[in-house]
Formats: C-alpha cells, sequence, structure tokens
C-alpha cells in the first residue's frame, strides 16, 4: 500500500526554553515521512531540496522506505530555511527568519512510479501547488488528505476552497478553523466546513489532544500529559504522518478507524516534541510506538456503572 506525501523538506534553527539549535533538518513532509515510515512502505516523497541539503539525511530517509524519486534537488541554491523562538508556554512562537530560498521554485512533479498510489498527504504548502498535485494523478487515490494554515486564508482562499472539494480530510488548528469557518464554537466550525468539501475534519487542539467529525459524529482523542516538552517544531506533520501511515496500513478508511489512526497520530506527536527537530522519531522502535498507544488507550479506557 503506497502513500505520496507532498510538501517541505528543509533547515531549521529552533530556540526553545530548553535549549537552542543552530541547525536541524525539518519541513513538513520530512516530519510526516518519518512518522509514516513506521508503518506503511514505500513512502512517495515529493519535495525539493538545495545543494546544502545532507546526503546522510536522505540516505537515512531511503533506508525507512522513502523513496525521493520525486524530490527535486536544485544545485544553485539553498534549501528552505526556517528560524523560531518559543515561549515558556510552548503554544506561542516567534518566527526570526524565513529564506524561502529552493522553495520559490517549487513545481512538484509526480513521477510515473507514484501513479496508482492509493494515499496521499498534502502537507501546508501553496493550495495552488496541492491542487496541481491532484490534478496530475490519473487515477484518484482511496484518500486525500491535506494540512493548511491561516498564511493561505489569507493569501489563498479562493484556491484554498477550490481544493477543499477535491479531499478526503482536513487538518487543521482551532485557531485555523475559527478563521477559516468564521466561527468560534469548534462544533459550528466543523459543521461550515464540512459543507465546504471534506467529509472529515481533525481539528488539532496540541496539548489537548484533537477532535475528529464526520457528519453528525465527533470523537474526541485526549493528548498524553508528558513530563517535558522539549520542542513542538513538527508535532503537527508528525500527527499527520502516522494518522494516515496508519489507514494506509490497515487499508480501512472507515471512521471507526480513523479514531484509531487519530490515536496513532497523537502517540507518534507525543515521541516528536521530547527532543529537538525529528531526533526522537528516529530512534524510537515498533515496540515504542506500541507501548505509547497502549498508553493512550489506558488514558481513555474506564468502566463506569450507572445508579
Amino acid at each position: 500500500m503506497s502513500l505520496i506525501v507532498v510538501g517541505t523538506m528543509a533547515y531549521d534553527a529552533i530556540e526553545t526554553p530548553f535549549g537552542k539549535t543552530d541547525k536541524i533538518v525539518g519541513g513538513a513532509a520530512l516530519y510526516a515521512a518519518y512518522a509514516a515510515s513506521n508503518f506503511v512502505k514505500p513512502i512517495n516523497q515529493v519535495s525539493i531540496v538545495g545543494y546544502d541539503f545532507a546526503r546522510e539525511e536522505m540516505d537515512e530517509l531511503k533506508k525507512r522506505g522513502v523513496n525521493l524519486e520525486g524530490v527535486e534537488i536544485k544545485k544553485d541554491k539553498k534549501s528552505f530555511f526556517w528560524s523560531g523562538k518559543y515561549h515558556m508556554d510552548m503554544n506561542s512562537r516567534d518566527t526570526l527568519i524565513t529564506d524561502l530560498n529552493v522553495l520559490l521554485d517549487f513545481n512538484p512533479v509526480l513521477p510515473a512510479s507514484y501513479q496508482g498510489s492509493e494515499f496521499l498527504m498534502l502537507g501546508n504548502v501553496s493550495p495552488s501547488l496541492q491542487i496541481s498535485v491532484v490534478q496530475q494523478l490519473k487515477q484518484r487515490p482511496r484518500l486525500i488528505a491535506m494540512d493548511t494554515m491561516n498564511f493561505w486564508m489569507d493569501s489563498a482562499l479562493d484556491d484554498l476552497k477550490r481544493l477543499l472539494t477535491m479531499v478526503d480530510v482536513l487538518l487543521v488548528n482551532d485557531s485555523e478553523a475559527r478563521q477559516l469557518s468564521g466561527e468560534f464554537s469548534l462544533v459550528k466550525a466543523a459543521r461550515k466546513i464540512l459543507t465546504m468539501g471534506p467529509k472529515y475534519l481533525i481539528i488539532k487542539k496540541g496539548e489537548h489532544g484533537a477532535l475528529l467529525f464526520h457528519g453528525d459524529q465527533v470523537f474526541v482523542a485526549p493528548a498524553l500529559p508528558l513530563e517535558e516538552v522539549f520542542d513542538p517544531t513538527g508535532a503537527g506533520d508528525t500527527f499527520a504522518g502516522g494518522f494516515i501511515g496508519h489507514l494506509a496500513h490497515t487499508k480501512d478508511i472507515s471512521f471507526e478507524n480513523m479514531k484509531t489512526a487519530i490515536i496513532v497520530g497523537s502517540a507518534m506527536a507525543s515521541f516528536c516534541v521530547e527532543k529537538f527537530g525529528p531526533t526522537r522519531l528516529k530512534e524510537i522502535t515498533r515496540a515504542d510506538i506500541d507501548a505509547r498507544i497502549r498508553q493512550f488507550v489506558d488514558l481513555v479506557n474506564f468502566d463506569i456503572e450507572l445508579i
């Protein structure tokens, strides 16, 4: 069962109250691929990098079953670079530097070998680029999921609304859901967004878990209480990779299995925040993941006797 992941591969400089790193790999597609590769292979990656992107990182991705045929390497430009500083509550951050570099030339082209992939994860890039990927597919995947952000709601709303009619699952955070819908209540926001096209909506609430909406059905997933959150960069992309990786592995896109997929995604995100960048994602084993998922199950499992 193959999965296409579209998005950025980059370098980040990150400062949190607990430490600092001046250069570490990042990008939405990289986090999603590391997470999803624990559940499904191949991951057909679509991205763009510069001459400075480490070959060792490429080799590591290949070892994990990530197909890099769709990753363009620009020999005359640097990779996308982002620098940010997190505050003590870790829910807010300041963007210090955004150097688009090769991202200015990103025009995703799907290799012939990617055709027929049954799952597609559109990472957070311009809606026009996300649309172009969907239109290149000769056969529609079984499931198309997409991430977006408030920047595109401000600058490319028409393209975003068009894209929403083409996808099955939309992933946004709570503030983005409110902005897109114009509703403060997340339940009202979800109801309105679902009329825009997607069949399923996931609203990510960071340390407060996630919500899944489908028709009149709602599922609330908790976040695992962690003693330390070291770096939240990429947690949302890791969540998305775990989510769609589980769906692709099980070949089951029912609402009931999506509930499980959200727990899997939440478990992967809980690993991501434990160290800088994707460092922790490179260390964990399937046994670690299974143990973490059991912690989530124990968190929400309880018996109650009505009297």
